[in-house]
């Protein structure tokens, strides 16, 4: 097939002008061309007077070569890739896996779906083990806490069926590098299960947080009509580690399972298991992420802005936008998660805190666009080791849950209040879409002044690429901070956790995700580690290497651990990898 990239038409094209302009692209006639299909269809926004729709396609015509070469100067005419997906291995009666013990899935998010989901279409037949609640149980709960303030920690927007993406936008896109086209499985995967098919082709999918409730549903089915186990309200409590091996898992039942490989696909907010992690002297490190607060506008004030003239187009849907301001006193602002056509959410886990997230649907049709305004801040603010960051935002969150009147109400102010230091005591036009409710406040006491400084610097500047944006009536709600995992469970590049064999730290809560996409991609990824491991096992770690290497670096490194525990360095850093399984210097 050949691909064909960048043609332009306008927005209004008939569907039969696509014919034609391909048809006059690659100078053939109609009766040349067999068949196409869209590969991807985009939009510029940039001169949203002359918006026109962008096409990437694969497509079959008479005499293939012939054409290809007659066009080879053409950058945008080129031999189609090969976006399917190939297993990279197959288990069944007569291919056993090495070990006798099936792969582990901790986690029912994105990450822990895709795990779970590739591990069993390769015959590989996984246990998950997921705290929460099946998806629709876990939707009653968190329904509890936007309409009574009852939080179930262990049932809400982050714990449960489908992990915190299924109460969110559902935004299905990512600029991680994807080289072997895993994203494209991750679409097909979810089309497959009931997903619009247009999340296909269109360049920014979303699904929309009730369709995927039915959604994840399917692909629960699947796992588990492929011999796979799903397993609801499992608690894990403790790892038992010998010598660096995993061992097994511990629940809150009591019960020990037995087991060597298990994907940790935690989600960014386990905090209790992060520290259950810690204290099994599991490698890990803080790493950056961003607080902040939520901003509500019109939609229609967006779409106004973003499309002009084209604002309402059905083809085109509610307006997005991105932004980013680098403040003078050096912190980066930037908006996170935007939702058009939707709405702020309570996404606490932990009692007497507030957190807000943006939620929208498939749909988008809610009266106000939000979107995280949110400032990077680094372990430098939030020095003591690799929990730290955890402790960081419990702080912030707790002041956030007394400034909304300790009822899990958030703290909200108007952005023109903010802006002038003053506190809001009344809405304007723009009426928030938070529930349990919003009570208004000052915002300057919710965040460290470093960041109140740069987001009142940052609004301001957004104004001139957003006419509208730090208008008076828009509303902020705090706080924003679970913008990604506090932390970064090491890992080689096996997958597996540096120090800790049979461990395989994934997606989102481990460090190496922002969201659905890219944790759908990680957790296939890591469902291939274990199968080639599964298939071509390679040595146990040497246990004298690892004690004469952290022997080596205990005098170097300054711990991350507790004292009187094992000093535990980064291998990677040290010149330390694997290589299959086994750890060498």
């Amino acid at each position: 097939m050949i691909r064909l990239t960048e043609l332009r038409l306008p927005i209004d094209h008939a569907p039969e002008d696509l014919e034609v302009a391909i048809c006059k692209k690659l100078a053939i006639l109609a009766k040349d061309l067999i068949r196409y299909e869209v590969f991807k269809r985009s939009y510029d926004a940039r001169k949203n007077n002359i918006l026109s729709f962008i096409y990437t396609l694969d497509l079959s015509v008479k005499d293939e070569e012939a054409v290809l070469k007659r066009l080879a100067h053409d950058p945008h005419i080129r031999l189609s890739p090969d976006t399917r997906y190939h297993f990279v291995a197959h288990f069944d009666s007569h291919i056993k896996p090495q070990s006798a013990l099936r792969p582990v899935v901790i986690g029912f998010g994105p990450c822990g779906i895709f795990a779970a989901l590739t591990l069993a279409q390769m015959g590989l037949k996984p246990i998950v083990l997921e705290r929460g609640k099946p998806v629709r149980e876990r939707t009653q709960d968190t329904w509890g806490l936007w309409r009574k303030k009852i939080l179930n920690p262990e049932s809400n927007v982050q714990f449960g069926e489908g992990g915190a993406g299924t109460f969110s936008d559902g935004k299905l896109w990512s600029q991680v590098k994807d080289p072997k086209f895993h994203g494209r499985k991750v679409l097909q995967e979810f089309v497959k299960a009931g997903a619009p098919e247009e999340i296909l082709y269109v360049s920014k999918p979303h699904i929309g947080t009730f369709r995927l409730v039915g959604v994840v549903e399917k692909m629960r089915k699947e796992i588990i009509e492929l011999g796979g186990e799903v397993r609801f309200g499992q608690k894990v409590t403790g790892f038992e580690i010998s010598n660096h091996v995993l061992q097994g898992i511990h629940l809150e039942s009591g019960d020990f399972l037995e087991a060597d490989h298990v994907v940790l696909a935690l989600g960014h907010s386990a905090r209790d298991t992060f520290a259950t992690l810690h204290d099994a002297g599991v490698y890990m490190e803080a790493k950056p992420f961003s607080v902040g607060f939520r901003i509500e506008h019109p939609q229609s004030l967006i779409d106004r802005t973003r499309l002009g003239p084209h604002a309402g187009n059905p083809l085109i849907g509610a307006a997005d936008y991105k932004l980013v301001h680098h403040a003078k006193n050096g912190r980066s602002v930037y908006s996170f998660c935007m939702c058009p056509g939707g709405t702020v959410v309570a996404a606490t886990s932990e009692s007497n805190r507030v957190v807000t997230n943006g939620m929208s649907q498939y749909s988008r049709n809610e009266r106000n666009a939000n979107a995280g305004i949110v400032v990077g801040i680094t372990p430098d603010d939030f020095p003591g080791g690799p929990l730290a960051g955890i402790e960081f935002q419990r702080q912030i969150e707790s002041k956030a849950f007394t400034l909304g009147g300790s009822n899990y109400e958030a703290p909200g102010q108007l952005v023109g209040d903010f802006l002038q230091g003053k506190t809001s005591t009344e809405f304007g036009s723009v009426i928030p879409s938070y529930k349990p409710g919003v009570h208004l406040t000052d915002l300057a006491e919710s965040l460290p002044a470093y960041a109140i400084e740069a987001i009142r610097e940052a609004i301001p500047a957004f104004e001139k690429k957003i006419k509208g944006f730090s208008m008076h009536d828009a509303v902020l709600t705090g706080v924003e901070t679970r913008t990604s995992s506090p932390l970064q469970i090491k890992r080689g590049p096996n997958y597996q956790s540096v120090n800790t064999q049979g461990l395989y730290p994934a997606g989102e809560g481990a460090g190496y995700a922002g969201g659905i996409m890219s944790a759908g991609i990680d957790g296939i990824k890591v469902a291939e580690a274990i199968a080639r491991f599964a298939s071509h096992p390679a040595s146990r770690l040497d246990l004298n290497i690892i004690q004469s290497t952290l022997a080596q670096v205990a005098s170097i490194r300054p711990a991350f651990n507790a004292p009187g525990r094992t000093i535990v360095c980064n291998p990677i850093e040290w010149g330390i990898g694997y290589h299959g399984n086994a750890l060498s210097i």
